[in-house]
């Protein structure tokens, strides 16, 4: 096989702490499977932390770990979000949203000061977390009729594919997530079910 189809992510939110003259660093990590989380996720610590100064976060996405983001958050440029994702590479985590919530103690920290804090707030989350390792998956939907309802949960059964979401109305649909080093296996077994559609949705 030419890649890992494993990755390091972790299993739970963890938070971490870190003071230092008077400001703390309050660091949060989510496991995260799209992008899309960290707008809800940011709010939702907005209203936690109402007099909370800078929201700084990085994350790292996709079991290629090739996606990554960082925001500083009004923190000088690369005191923040590059120490947080500096972090993130080291641990070689991703799948994953680290946000460090400031609350400035009347001091400032300088620019060392401020990537040793929000490195060390991050790093922090990180112990705390439970590291896993998963396969890299591929997410798949699939439409096909009633009348091959048993063929298909046969086929689900036997590869032990975990099934995300499924709706049987006039069609049934069902979304999959396969192991990416099965899924040749199992897309050829599907292909000989009469009226069956695959569509690829993303890897996981």
């Amino acid at each position: 096989m030419l890649f890992d189809d494993t990755y390091k992510t972790i299993s739970a939110a963890s938070e971490g702490v870190f003071k230092d003259k008077g400001s703390k660093f309050i660091a949060y990590a989510y496991p995260i499977r799209t992008d899309e989380e960290v707008k809800t996720i940011l709010q939702n610590l907005r209203s936690e932390h109402p007099k909370a100064r800078h929201f700084c976060w990085a994350l790292r996405l996709s079991p290629d770990r090739s996606i990554f983001r960082i925001q500083d958050d009004g923190e000088p440029s690369g005191t923040a979000g590059r120490p947080i994702l500096n972090t993130l590479l080291s641990a070689d985590i991703t799948n994953i949203l680290i946000v460090v919530v400031r609350y400035f103690g009347g001091t400032l920290l300088g620019v060392p000061g401020l990537i040793n804090a929000y490195k060390t707030a991050a790093a922090e989350a990180i112990k705390e977390a439970n590291v896993i390792e998963k396969t890299v998956n591929d997410v798949y939907e699939i439409t096909f009729d009633y009348l091959v309802m048993n063929d298909v949960m046969r086929l689900m059964k036997e590869e032990q594919l975990n099934i995300l979401d499924q709706n049987f109305d006039n069609s049934c649909v069902i979304k999959f997530e396969v192991r990416k080093a099965n899924l040749n296996a199992v897309l050829g077994k599907l292909e000989k079910i009469d009226n069956l559609k695959t569509k690829y949705l993303f890897t996981a």
